[in-house]
């Protein structure tokens, strides 16, 4: 009990940190993408090529390799700029993202993790371009 005790002190002056962070919960998405404007987006990766897409629901950034695909997600970090989310898609893989948004018309994302058995990894800047088609 008393190699115990020294855990349970720091955990109850640890619990009210936690509780208020918005780290490391299961969750829907990052509140950073709640600002960005919604309508066709382009996304450039390092090597100048370029797919663009209609963004609705900005959370839809956070998984781009499995889109469609219904995953868990978990939010690692999330703050007013932008964050990091795990996610796992059972029968279709994984992944990672990270997401910076430098204004609601800029936004940069990393993601790598396993989708159909083999590895990706990506980096995009995304730009608003207009509105959806």
């Amino acid at each position: 009990m008393l190699m115990l005790r020294p855990l349970l002190i720091a955990a109850a002056l640890l619990a009210p940190l936690a509780a208020g962070s918005a780290a490391g919960r299961a969750d829907n998405g990052l509140t950073a993408l709640a600002g960005i404007e919604r309508g066709e987006w382009t996304l450039r990766a390092p090597d100048g090529t370029t797919r663009s897409i209609c963004i609705t629901d900005p959370q839809l950034l956070l998984q781009l390799q499995h889109r469609g695909a219904a995953c868990t997600r978990f939010v690692v970090e999330d703050g007013s700029l932008g964050g990091r989310i795990t996610y796992s898609c059972p029968g279709v893989g994984n992944g990672a993202t990270r997401v910076v948004v430098e204004t609601p018309r800029l936004v940069r994302i990393e993601s790598q993790g396993i989708s159909r058995g083999l590895p990706f990894s990506f980096e995009y800047e995304g730009r608003r371009t207009g509105a959806c088609r």
